[in-house]
């Protein structure tokens, strides 16, 4: 029988949620490149005489490593490829500035101003601007061999590695992991519908967000390779189409969970068997479909049935295909668009001052007190204050905590293991963590590159376990100046972070409940709302999800109004219902319902806007008996009393 802790004992909720592994699986392509590129650089070396440039170019595979998250291959070329040229201008510029005192503090905080801007772009811009700041760290904190280009040249050329082996089997699978998406995609609609019309909510609603998640992550795919392609492409035509047949399919599932009547096993089956098709490029078994006697049912059928004739049709007409979400622009459009938004945006500058300031002490701290020169000050420091990579708060404690684990690790390696060619085999075992415990959390995967880093750091410096004690302080310094300087200082509240987006979110529905029935939006417009407002939704949960982790009152706070993030998932879900309803058959809302309904969320909307805590709202929501709306109705009127304390 398990024991309970004592009252006193039991730990806070927020620690449960930070400590908490996170359930991903394990990525055994990105396993294998990373054993490979990290020990085969360090081998190579070793054989040539020159181990510490082959410590160099190990570090290079690290980050590459790092940034092998991608499935597409066109995809990887960005995440792996961008960041190592900014990693090379890094630590070019970190090595010019090494030695030079106040001269390095300047440069390397320059440099973090830049860098922080520049990561309020985007996913590879992020990445792009850790890298940029991580490598001139690290260059300005250890001795590089000369000339200045060899240390970037052998760093970028490990990333490459990385790449390069990443990209092997691209002839053999160009086009897999973009179908491979589609079918996802299809598989996680067809669990969603399996619990449609059940008395399971939770598990409903979960399948929902995977389904938001995945819907999120094809058109993100296939988009940014249809940019490059300017729609030429017929293998990514019908992906999109196919990609599109799905979301009636999506918009009729929450009519169908209104119903309160399970879907016959035949309709999930037949998504499957799409989902198969879409892989096998279009082959597909008949459907046997039940005959529908409802307004639901009719929908359901009628969403199936367009999809399968999407899945398999030969040919699609590219002048047909409408982009959901709106076709990316043009490569030279959206970099002058990103960096106009990156000079004007006071985000931006708010970050990458506070990102510059924390730097800026750490320099100063290891390069002009008498304390041991390290590099791993501004190192944790960058790493920990990344609001893009989760709450500034728990990255601080998840990396004191992963460092000590790392550090029992290397301790081991570093004591027992003799330098030089036992390097590899061990760097072999130990490279492998990396990609297995990133998706595990944080915590991981800083206890997995600690002692990498650790290990090829002694290759560089040769101080063995002299190096762990101080690495430790470092780690436990640059937490402390991250979460003083970098978090404490700047009154930046959850509800500046949160409440806003919440507020903005619950105004977008409004607009959507408007639109769903108005009889002159076109049904691509719609879509495309209501595509954006379940992303904008997701983004919401996933911040809510960070503040929960932080301590009182930050987290107090997101755990008092996230039951309001749910509410407002299923308005949006009654509203696409209702909108299914009226497009097989159900009569129109009158316009007085529809203005007594937005009147009311945008109410809602300024009252998030407007407070710190939920606050006490009555409502009186009443209509015709027998609407489309009143499922609508009675969800924000679930909604408004959500916001009244109990």
């Amino acid at each position: 029988m398990p024991r309970e802790f004592p009252i006193g004992l039991t730990p806070p909720d927020w620690l449960v949620r930070n400590l908490k592994p996170q359930q991903a699986p394990v990525n055994r392509p990105a396993v294998a490149r990373a054993a490979l590129a990290m020990a085969l650089p360090l081998a190579l070396g070793l054989a040539a005489g020159r181990p510490a440039y082959g410590a160099l170019a190990s570090m290079g595979a690290l980050s590459g490593v790092i940034g092998d998250t991608a499935d597409a291959y066109r995809m990887r070329i960005l995440n792996i490829a961008v960041p190592q040229l900014f990693g090379a201008v890094g630590v070019t510029l970190g090595t010019l500035a090494y030695g030079h005192g106040w001269y390095a503090v300047a440069a390397v905080t320059g440099v973090a101003l830049v860098s922080g801007m520049i990561s309020t772009i985007g996913a590879v811009a992020s990445v792009s601007g850790l890298l940029l700041l991580l490598n001139c760290v690290v260059g300005a904190g250890l001795p590089m061999p000369s000339p200045w280009w060899l240390a970037p040249a052998l760093m970028t050329g490990g990333g490459l590695l990385v790449l390069l082996l990443a990209l092997l089997t691209w002839p053999l699978r160009a086009g897999v992991p973009e179908r491979a998406a589609v079918a996802a995609t299809y598989r996680t609609v067809a669990a969603l519908l399996t619990t449609a019309g059940t008395d399971r909510t939770e598990e409903y609603e979960e399948a929902r967000r995977a389904v938001t998640q995945s819907l999120n992550e094809a058109y993100d795919l296939i988009l940014a390779r249809r940019a490059r392609h300017h729609g030429r492409s017929p293998e990514l035509t019908r992906l999109l189409a196919q990609l599109n047949a799905v979301t009636p399919v999506i918009e009729a599932a929450p009519a169908a969970h209104l119903a309160g009547r399970p879907l016959p096993a035949q309709i999930p089956q037949a998504l499957r068997h799409l989902a198969t098709a879409v892989v096998a490029d279009g082959t597909l078994p008949p459907l046997r479909l039940p005959v529908p006697t409802t307004e639901t049912a009719r929908a359901v059928d009628h969403a199936l049935r367009h999809a399968a004739e999407v899945v398999t049709a030969p040919d699609v007409d590219p002048r047909g295909i409408d982009d959901r979400l709106g076709r990316p622009a043009a490569l030279g459009i959206r970099t002058a668009r990103a960096a106009r938004t990156v000079v004007l945006s006071a985000n931006s500058w708010r970050y990458g001052v506070r990102l510059a300031l924390c730097i800026g002490i750490a320099q100063a701290l290891v390069s002009l007190i008498p304390v041991p020169r390290s590099y791993w000050v501004a190192l944790t420091i960058t790493f920990v204050l990344k609001p893009d990579f989760g709450s500034v708060f728990s990255r601080a404690l998840l990396r004191a905590l992963g460092t000590v684990a790392g550090l029992v690790l290397a301790a081991v390696i570093l004591a027992e293991v003799p330098m030089g060619w036992w390097d590899v085999p061990v760097l072999f075992l130990l490279a492998p963590l990396v990609p297995a415990l990133t998706p595990r959390g944080y915590g991981f995967q800083t206890a997995a590159i600690t002692p990498v880093i650790l290990l090829l750091s002694d290759v560089l410096n040769h101080q063995g376990t002299a190096l762990l004690l101080p690495r430790l302080n470092d780690s436990l310094i640059g937490c402390t100046i991250a979460l003083t300087a970098g978090y404490l200082l700047w009154p930046e509240s959850w509800h500046t972070r949160v409440g806003d987006r919440l507020a903005e979110a619950v105004a977008d529905t409004a607009a959507y409940v408007e639109a769903a029935f108005h009889p002159g939006t076109a049904p691509a417009a719609r879509a495309r709302m209501r595509r954006r407002l379940y992303r904008d939704l997701s983004v919401i949960r996933t911040e809510f999800q960070r503040a929960l982790t932080e301590p009182p009152p930050t987290g107090r706070r997101a755990a008092a109004w996230w039951p309001l993030v749910v509410a407002v998932e299923r308005i949006v879900d009654a509203t696409t219902a209702a909108r299914v309803r009226v497009r097989h058959g159900a009569a129109p809302p009158s316009s007085g319902e529809l203005a007594q309904v937005t009147l009311q969320l945008r109410e809602l909307s300024e009252g998030v806007r407007n407070a710190e805590t939920p606050t006490a709202v009555r409502t009186d929501l009443t209509g015709p008996a027998g609407s489309v709306l009143e499922p609508l109705r009675q969800e924000v009127a679930a909604a408004r009393a959500l916001t009244s304390p109990h």
